[in-house]
């Protein structure tokens, strides 16, 4: 309903719709964002079981990167292109979609399971990588690499949140401010939907709407990586070794996230391909969530 409304709201209002969606990314990264990422990971256990399945995870979030890099290497897209296909297939929707579809599917047990794999892999994936990817290929962040490594330190302040609740005792991440930190993560969520809609109806005037084909390049490839090849390397990696919990290999199945949103927001990456890969990869996993359950 949310991508609907944004979208509804720009073929009524034009840019004054796509303005108040940027402005809203922003306001996230800055407010939101920080927030939900201290008091989650403050409170986060860590534990060595859980390590094997958190190491085979990085592999593969590592390797389809590496793919997505390679495919737009290949495919010679622009460089704002390029970063949003590797952001794609790198952020998943482990968090504000993950939660959710595991609760519904696998049970509310095995949610510390998933919200391990969101703050191990999906944390990192976002607050290091993606805005260091979001850095290197945006057409916002500079032209030096100084002025892109400065872009990087600036305009990243979740991950300041981050190394805060690593160093702060429990102390400070009272329940009642925990809860609350829950409860922004639901806000986030109508924002980047609506960012989506708003993104995906800008530059169509003449009141048609072009959402992009999921079965072509690169929205294709950014889908494949993300919910095919992700958790197909962690199964076959897994297999021999470990009996790997259901929520990992859920959430390495997630669709793009919607940080990529904010990181093509901040530093002026393809913000048109990450919507389109957003609203697509959503999509298909709602349908195979809700097939699943029917079943």
């Amino acid at each position: 309903m949310a991508t609907a409304a944004g979208v509804a709201a720009e073929l009524r209002w034009h840019d004054r719709a796509a303005a108040l969606a940027r402005a809203s990314l922003t306001a996230s990264v800055f407010t939101l964002l920080p927030f939900v990422t201290f008091f989650n990971l403050a409170r986060l256990e860590f534990d060595a079981d859980i390590g094997i399945g958190i190491g085979l995870g990085y592999i593969a979030v590592g390797a389809v990167t590496a793919l997505a890099w390679w495919a737009g290497r290949a495919m010679d897209l622009p460089r704002p292109t390029r970063g949003t296909l590797i952001t794609c297939a790198l952020i998943a929707n482990t968090g504000y979609l993950g939660y959710p579809l595991t609760a519904s599917l696998l049970g509310f047990d095995a949610l510390g399971e998933a919200v391990v794999w969101d703050l191990l892999i999906g944390a990192p994936a976002l607050l290091l990588v993606g805005f260091a990817v979001g850095a290197a290929y945006g057409d916002k962040a500079g032209e030096t690499p100084r002025e892109r490594v400065g872009a990087f330190f600036t305009r990243n302040p979740p991950l300041y949140a981050a190394i805060a609740a690593l160093l702060a005792p429990d102390a400070l991440a009272p329940d009642a401010l925990v809860d609350a930190s829950r409860v922004a993560v639901v806000a986030l969520l109508p924002i980047g939907f609506f960012a989506v809609g708003a993104i995906l109806a800008e530059e169509a005037e003449d009141g048609s709407l072009e959402i992009g084909n999921p079965l072509r390049p690169p929205v294709s490839i950014a889908i494949a990586l993300r919910m095919v090849v992700a958790p197909g390397l962690l199964f076959a990696m897994a297999a021999p070794l470990i009996d790997l919990p259901g929520a990992y290999l859920l959430l390495a199945a997630m669709p793009v996230g919607i940080n990529t949103l904010l990181v093509g927001h901040v530093y002026g990456l393809d913000l048109r391909l990450a919507a389109q890969a957003v609203a697509w990869s959503t999509a298909i996993a709602i349908v195979g969530a809700l097939t699943s359950l029917a079943l």
